[in-house]
């Protein structure tokens, strides 16, 4: 499926759930040793199938995501798929979703921490939104930073410490990290920022700081609060949710957004139910 199809579906469903038309009850997580399980539910009635979503992750290891897409007139299953790439295809159309609407310019430098396959997900859907005139990326394993350079030979990549990739107009993080690892002193006025990677309790790559001093868009109000990027600032009374400024939907939807271009615009995204049946919406045709 191509990013631009699968970029309007996702905004669709934003716009859906944030009109009160979108079905999605939070996630249950479901932790083991060395691996977190999920299960997700959607329905989205405009885009006709109900979605479930069994979803687990394993280091070490490329785990599927098993979708169950259910016919809402007559509670009959009409597939059930391997959604792994479809899933990681609708976390980057959410982002891109989120730069077209939040970012304050449309020719922009990319920032991306992480160079793993969400990294390359974010890059394809927001090119598909906005121009992209260079990348500058980090990864723990500059190996794999190298491999993602040569894999986009049509880009300007330059590989770059943490610090060099925060100088952007779009930072996205794509780490699975516990502590902070973009500093409040790196992000010049006027960024947007897309932080993907904190999926799950106990998950942060900003530092608190940055969320005071920028304002903050979720996906979900109850599943970030438990999940996003600020769910730790709000277990540890740092961050409180009267400090959201709205959801993806409202931005999308226009009652929401950025005021001004030296403002700083952050997108917690948490990965949210309803971008699978979206995204299926297509593939099940």
């Amino acid at each position: 499926m191509d990013f631009s199809e699968v970029n309007r579906v996702v905004e669709t469903a934003f716009r859906e759930h944030a009109l009160g038309n979108a079905g999605m009850p939070l996630r249950l997580y479901i932790m083991v040793p060395g691996s977190d399980g999920r299960t997700l539910s959607a329905s989205l009635p405009s885009m006709e199938p109900r979605g479930a979503t069994n979803d687990g992750i394993h280091p070490g290891s490329r785990s599927p995501a098993l979708s169950l897409i259910i016919d809402p007139r007559t509670g009959k299953p009409l597939a059930f798929l391997n959604t792994a790439e479809l899933k990681t295809m609708g976390t980057g159309a959410a982002g891109a979703v989120a730069a077209k609407y939040l970012s304050p310019k449309k020719e922009i430098v990319l920032g991306l921490i992480g160079a793993g396959k969400q990294a390359e997900c974010q890059l394809e859907a927001i090119a598909q939104e906005l121009s992209v005139q260079e990348v500058r990326i980090w990864s723990r394993d500059e190996k794999r930073a190298e491999l993602f350079r040569k894999k986009y030979p049509r880009y300007d990549i330059q590989v770059c410490n943490p610090k060099r990739v925060c100088d952007c107009d779009v930072l996205v993080t794509t780490t699975p990290s516990r502590t902070p690892i973009i500093r409040n002193k790196w992000i010049h006025e006027g960024t947007h920022i897309n932080a993907v990677g904190a999926d799950a309790p106990g998950k942060q790559e900003l530092d608190p700081t940055l969320l005071i001093r920028g304002s903050v868009y979720v996906d979900d109000i109850e599943q970030a609060l438990r999940a996003g990027e600020i769910n730790v600032p709000v277990s540890r009374n740092y961050f409180s949710r009267t400090r959201i400024a709205g959801t993806l939907g409202e931005v999308v939807l226009k009652k929401k957004g950025r005021s001004r271009d030296d403002e700083i615009t952050i997108f917690a995204s948490t990965g949210c139910a309803m971008q699978d049946p979206a995204a299926a919406s297509m593939a099940t045709r």
